[in-house]
C-alpha cells in the first residue's frame, strides 16, 4: 500500500463532526515527520465524495488556505454542515479534534 493510500484510509476514519491534523494522519500512517506529505496527498484525493479531506486541518486547527476542492470557503461550509464551529477559519481542536495520536 502506498503512502497516499495509507493517508486516504486514515482520513476515511475521521468521525463525522470531528477533524484531525496533518500530523495526526502522518503518525497514523507510520510516518510522524510526513505531515507536509499528507497535505500533498490530499491535494490528489482520488475520491473526494468518500475521502473527507476537508476534515484535516493544521496543528493549530486552521483551515487550509488553498483547500483543493473549492477553497477555504468550501472547507468551512462542509465542516459547519457537520456541526463543527469555525471561528476566524480556525477549529477548536480541544472540542472538535479527533481523539488519539
Amino acid at each position: 500500500m502506498s503512502f497516499y493510500d495509507k493517508v486516504y484510509e486514515q482520513v476515511k476514519k475521521i468521525p463525522y463532526g470531528k477533524v484531525a491534523t496533518y500530523g495526526q494522519i502522518a503518525v497514523l500512517c507510520g510516518s510522524p515527520r510526513a505531515s507536509r506529505a499528507v497535505g500533498y496527498a490530499l491535494h490528489f484525493n482520488p475520491d473526494p465524495q468518500n475521502i473527507p479531506c476537508y476534515r484535516v486541518v493544521n496543528r493549530e486547527g486552521k483551515l487550509a488556505p488553498a483547500f483543493a476542492f473549492g477553497g477555504i470557503d468550501e472547507q468551512r461550509a462542509r465542516l459547519c454542515a457537520e456541526g463543527v464551529r469555525v471561528v476566524d477559519n480556525t477549529v477548536d481542536l480541544a472540542v472538535y479534534g479527533m481523539k488519539g495520536k
